[in-house]
């Protein structure tokens, strides 16, 4: 099982800056990816961003531009930059690992925007 710690969730006005963390219990070379999910109330789960072992990135089209997913492979750390926040990215963010085809999750942070 692997454990995922996150941080960095808060309230922040329209156009600001929140920066998320997620440390994992084990080298992410050992992951085939993480990324960050996130939930608004009454919507499905979606995925924001991803990063491969490989080191590769892909993101919803929404935060495009806006959103950088990084990594720190030292710390087993993955972080989420959201710049230019909007009020629709209001959501439970949620880190998540992918290993030998399993998802495995943290346990979530808020993101509230206000306009």
């Amino acid at each position: 099982q692997v454990q995922l710690v996150e941080s960095g969730g808060g309230l922040v006005q329209a156009g600001g800056s929140l920066r998320l963390s997620c440390a994992a219990s084990e080298s992410i070379f050992r992951l085939d990816a993480m990324g960050w999910h996130r939930q608004a109330p009454g919507k499905q789960r979606e995925l924001v961003a991803i990063v491969t072992s490989g080191g590769n990135t892909n993101y919803i089209d929404s935060v495009k531009g806006r959103f950088t997913i990084s990594r720190d492979n030292a710390k087993n750390t993955v972080y989420l930059q959201m710049d230019s926040l909007k009020p629709e990215d209001t959501a439970v963010y949620y880190c998540y690992a992918k290993k030998f085809g399993f998802n495995h999750w943290g346990q979530g942070t808020q993101v509230t925007v206000s306009s």
